[in-house]
């Protein structure tokens, strides 16, 4: 194991802790050191960020095919794209960058997606409670998320009543949200399905609401535990297993650190941090601290929209301000929404209740045109100063820009082909190398 700088560690801070720096942060936070960066991220400022879209709920009215109709679906439609502008704007915008990166890490871990949910206003509902509750303690988090009106949608939880209980919300709670694949039966399942019923959302108001006589109040054995259990219980048993501790730690160390999972020494620690009370904070101090965070050797593919955020934060463009929508998709809308789109990553869009995938699954070729694409509207939009006129002076100055610590040969022998003229095509190249799609 090769351990990096403080310098070096800093910048991997502020790359996997946030969505990489703005002009100036990076040398301010080399300057503090890794350890004060490290305190000011865990316990950041008030970030009210720029406010919300004003998001009803949409009533659908009329027949399929009616004028009617025809306006409550351009109703969401319009309440979808704002939503999508406004967290990018947000995650662009933030002074509180460790809270900003665990709403999405969060939104990827309890996936829930527009594609079924087609009422912006649940998701935004639901994205403020992931922001409000992602840096506390997990089980507060999960007795959110199962009561949730977006998830209630998404994972069918609405329609789930005594004596017809749907599983689907019980098992990805399980599977994917709390405990991981080999620590619960069909039976646990079932079970947990009838301890999830009463609970509907009101249409209307777009609030969850529990129904008693939808509720199942007889007793259930889950875990080999037999209680009246209900979806407060239900919670408060699954995330106090220790099964729960050690995938949690892990879901959050794949997004953060590394997809090799943690030796069992070093997760023993991570799920010694957390604890009985479940301590988000004090996992994530764990994981900054850990030896594999400080090797050289540990990277992390950055997801389209980090990668994206960060570029966009670095050269100091504002999502907004980008006009230049990919080729064959000059239609109206926002670019910066479409260019995700084609990178195969919209914020409220994942593909399934499992989330994005991770690591090389992002490093395809036609990734690389799509990212080029991006690259490119972005960095005509940068409103930092202009580079220098010599081609070593311009990929210095694109290093700098993008907080790399060098690159390599490769990388060099790019970037060389087009210094000496335009320095904004030596930045667009650089936000392509590895060096930067790749936090090392």
């Amino acid at each position: 194991m090769t351990v990096v700088g403080d310098a070096a560690a800093t910048r991997r801070l502020l790359d996997r802790f946030g969505f990489g720096a703005r002009p100036g942060e990076l040398d301010a936070a080399v300057g503090q050191g890794f350890s004060a960066t490290l305190d000011a991220l865990l316990a950041p400022a008030a970030d009210p960020g720029p406010p919300p879209p004003a998001l009803g709920v949409v009533t659908d009215r009329g027949k399929p095919g009616t004028p009617e109709r025809k306006a409550a679906q351009q109703q969401r439609s319009t309440g979808q794209d704002a939503l999508t502008r406004w967290w990018l704007d947000r995650m662009w915008s933030t002074g509180a960058p460790l809270v900003e990166r665990l709403t999405w890490f969060w939104h990827g871990h309890f996936a829930t997606s527009a594609q079924k949910v087609n009422q912006p206003a649940y998701l935004l509902a639901q994205n403020e409670t992931l922001r409000r509750l992602g840096t506390g303690d997990f089980g507060s988090l999960a007795q959110a998320m199962v009561v949730d009106p977006a998830m209630l949608v998404w994972l069918d939880g609405r329609t789930n009543r005594v004596g017809s209980p749907n599983e689907n919300l019980a098992r990805e709670f399980m599977e994917l949200f709390a405990l991981g694949v080999g620590h619960y039966s069909e039976t646990d399942v079932r079970e947990a399905a009838r301890a999830l019923t009463g609970w509907t959302v009101d249409a209307d108001a777009g609030t969850a609401r529990l129904v008693p006589r939808r509720q199942d109040t007889g007793p259930k054995t889950i875990l080999g535990r037999t209680a009246a259990f209900d979806a407060p219980s239900l919670v408060d048993l699954v995330v106090a297993r220790p099964e729960s501790a050690a995938f949690v730690a892990g879901r959050m160390w794949s997004r953060l650190v590394s997809t090799t999972p943690p030796s069992p020494a070093v997760l023993g620690a991570l799920t010694d941090a957390y604890g009985p009370g479940r301590d988000l904070r004090a996992l994530l101090r764990a994981i900054a601290t850990s030896a594999p965070f400080h090797d050289s050797g540990t990277t992390l593919v950055k997801q389209p929209v980090e990668w994206a955020v960060g570029l966009m934060r670095a050269v100091g463009a504002q999502p907004g301000t980008v006009t230049t929508a990919p080729r064959g998709r000059r239609r109206a809308g926002d670019p910066v929404h479409q260019h995700l789109d084609a990178l195969g990553q919209v914020p409220f869009r994942p593909p399934s209740v499992g989330g994005w995938p991770a690591g090389t699954a992002w490093l395809t070729p036609s990734a690389q045109l799509d990212r080029m694409a991006l690259a490119q509207a972005v960095v005509a939009h940068a409103t930092i100063p202009p580079g220098p006129a010599g081609p070593n002076a311009q990929i210095d100055w694109a290093r700098r820009t993008l907080g790399v610590d060098a690159f390599g040969p490769r990388s060099t022998d790019a970037l060389r082909d087009v210094a000496g003229g335009d320095p904004r095509a030596v930045l667009t190249v650089a936000a392509l190398t590895p060096e930067y799609v790749i936090s090392a």
